[in-house]
């Protein structure tokens, strides 16, 4: 009887420290669950709410500093004659590009740089163009990028004159 009293004394041990080990692991459980999860959460929406501007203390750069707003001016528009390329083909069939284009200024007195270096822009155009093949002006970021890339090209031509944006009248693909 005696074994048996200490084979009792050693499970109830066993069973004391199996639950100590519980109790401890549970403990980690909850301060993760009960302290460490809400902080997070707490924190993240205070960063959304932060950061999607639902909270404006005022910024101090701009208090007690009022801007003055750009009169809109009033828009000058050049028409740049037609344009009609030959696009770089791969295969025996050409693709053609026409294309009909306005520029929108900052003034009159752009015009006339416009009309005095106009030689030189549809030089700049046609090498750009004829470069380009019918794959580039898919879609709308294709129409983007040539959007951009006229800019830039007739703002290095023209460059005293304030260019703003290149506008579409009409694109033609063929």
């Amino acid at each position: 009887m005696t074994d048996q009293g200490i084979d009792d004394a050693v499970s109830l041990e066993d069973e004391e420290t199996d639950e100590q080990l519980r109790r401890k692991r549970w403990s980690g459980k909850r301060i993760v669950l009960f302290i460490v999860l809400p902080v997070l959460l707490i924190g993240g929406g205070g960063a959304g709410v932060w950061f999607s501007g639902l909270l404006d203390f005022g910024d101090a750069a701009h208090d007690g500093i009022v801007e003055e707003e750009e009169a809109p001016s009033k828009a000058v528009f050049f028409e740049l004659p037609d344009l009609l390329i030959n696009l770089d083909s791969s295969g025996r069939r050409t693709s053609f590009l026409k294309i009909k284009i306005s520029l929108e200024v900052g003034s009159s007195d752009d015009v006339a740089r416009l009309e005095a270096v106009m030689p030189r822009i549809v030089d700049n155009f046609q090498v750009y163009l004829r470069g380009l093949r019918a794959e580039d002006l898919r879609g709308s970021a294709g129409l983007y990028r040539l959007r951009e890339e006229l800019l830039m090209r007739i703002q290095a031509a023209a460059s005293p004159a304030d260019i703003r944006d290149v506008l579409f009248k009409e694109i033609l693909v063929q």
